[in-house]
């Protein structure tokens, strides 16, 4: 059963917010994870606004399975798009890096709000990143103030479409 509504609809965020510290963004994830294993209510999956998605990544040092709860953006093709900003820090958060890692992780589990499907994650590039990207700071301003954050760092956006059910999971 595909957990992805036939169009996009209205992404926008009007929610004004203070972005938290690299610490607090770890401790509210945590905490958020938790959460989502026990419930599938709105008021678990929508927050800030947005609507949140599950990841679970196998660390690519440790093997250890990682869970992060992640806000997600629908492209243009209905499909979940990640945005590795880690609050506007100039490093990478480690969920991206051990996606990044597709020895380890040539597919991801993902769990939404009454739904579990298998992914293999396309990080975006060229063209497909500049328009995702548009997208995304049009309906969520706040992220065009992480890249002045970020410094060098190009943040990266990951689309998890639904390759398969997540029926053996």
């Amino acid at each position: 059963m595909s957990t992805q509504p036939p169009t996009r609809g209205d992404q926008r965020v009007d929610y004004q917010f203070e972005t938290p510290t690299r610490e607090q963004i770890v401790a509210i994830s945590a905490k958020h994870v938790s959460m989502m294993e026990t419930s599938d209510t709105d008021e678990t999956w929508i927050w800030v606004g947005m609507e949140h998605l599950l990841l679970h990544t196998v660390g690519r040092k440790s093997g250890n399975t990682h869970k992060v709860a992640l806000p997600f953006w629908r492209d243009a093709g209905g499909h979940r798009v990640v945005v590795a900003s880690f609050g506007g820090n100039p490093t990478d958060p480690a969920w991206f890096l051990n996606l990044s890692d597709t020895a380890a992780n040539p597919e991801v589990l993902v769990r939404v709000q009454g739904g579990l499907f298998w992914s293999t994650p396309e990080i975006l590039d060229g063209d497909d990143y500049d328009t995702v990207w548009s997208g995304i700071v049009a309906d969520r301003p706040w992220y065009a103030d992480y890249v002045t954050k970020s410094g060098a760092r190009k943040i990266p956006l990951v689309r998890l479409p639904e390759t398969r059910p997540a029926s053996d999971a």
